[in-house]
């Protein structure tokens, strides 16, 4: 990473030389500072309110703030065609960095550059469980920026791959009535319909039989052949090894290796002891 990105930025994304490597997401030094309110009195009490209004203007330390700082000076460039894996322990800062390079959460210091549009798609992402599976695939594509003929065009589409109607006629219920795994299969489905300049997918490959991870595999791979750049947190290295090119490995929100697949796994595994 070279020392002045800043003035290097405009040269790297804007390059379309054939056969030239185009940037789609760099990180400059990047850290990422949660604050959590660490204080002992009563949130709900009177005396708690008058407590913090009295120490407004004070530092963190004085206002029992406790600071968690969940990445710390990560710095790397990811190029058009990749899929990078992230790999780390629990609470190793993965699912914050993605958060981080979605303009989700501010950074701390340093800088996050992209090169399009970053969807973020995790297990946890949000869809109205008291609508049915097919008006949240309307609404999930029209979030995602997908006109209404295209959500049409793509719909069976999206419910097939999904297989949440292969026992039955699951689309037209709410989705309440989905296991977890439904959800995040449906989930994957509608942002997976859509060609995406950089896509985040957080474990959500976790879940699902062996024939839909298969599915969600091949997927990204044509995500990538169609000039984009993936990023998959798991903790399953298999589907790392079966769909990354590249991997990250972050430790306690420091990046302690990154390159080709096979080389980072092994001594991730030599770390893990797996």
């Amino acid at each position: 990473m070279a020392e002045h990105i800043e003035d290097t930025i405009d040269d790297h994304l804007g390059d379309r030389a054939d056969g030239e490597r185009i940037p789609t997401v760099i990180a400059d030094e990047l850290h990422i500072v949660y604050r959590v309110n660490g204080a002992k009195t009563g949130k709900g009490s009177a005396t708690a309110a008058l407590s913090r209004m009295l120490r407004r203007g004070s530092d963190d330390a004085e206002r029992g703030v406790r600071k968690v700082h969940a990445v710390r000076g990560v710095s790397f460039v990811a190029y058009r065609g990749e899929a990078i894996g992230l790999i780390g322990s629990n609470g190793s800062g993965k699912s914050t960095l993605l958060r981080a390079i979605a303009g989700l959460l501010p950074a701390e210091k340093g800088k996050v550059y992209t090169d399009g549009q970053p969807s973020l798609l995790g297990v946890n992402a949000a869809l109205m469980n008291d609508l049915t599976g097919e008006r949240n695939v309307i609404l999930g594509g029209l979030a995602m920026g997908m006109s209404r003929e295209q959500i049409k065009e793509r719909y069976q589409e999206i419910v097939d791959f999904s297989g949440i109607n292969e026992k039955g006629d699951f689309i037209t219920l709410p989705m309440r009535t989905y296991s977890s795994g439904m959800a995040a299969r449906l989930r994957f489905s509608i942002a997976a319909a859509k060609d995406h300049d950089v896509l985040m997918i957080d474990e959500a490959l976790a879940t699902g039989d062996r024939k839909f991870q298969k599915r969600s595999e091949e997927r990204i791979r044509e995500l990538r052949k169609e000039a984009g750049t993936v990023f998959l947190v798991s903790h399953n290295n298999k589907s790392i090894r079966d769909t990354c090119d590249r991997v990250l490995w972050l430790e306690r929100g420091e990046l302690r290796m990154d390159g080709p697949t096979d080389e980072v796994l092994k001594e991730y595994e030599k770390f893990t002891g797996k």
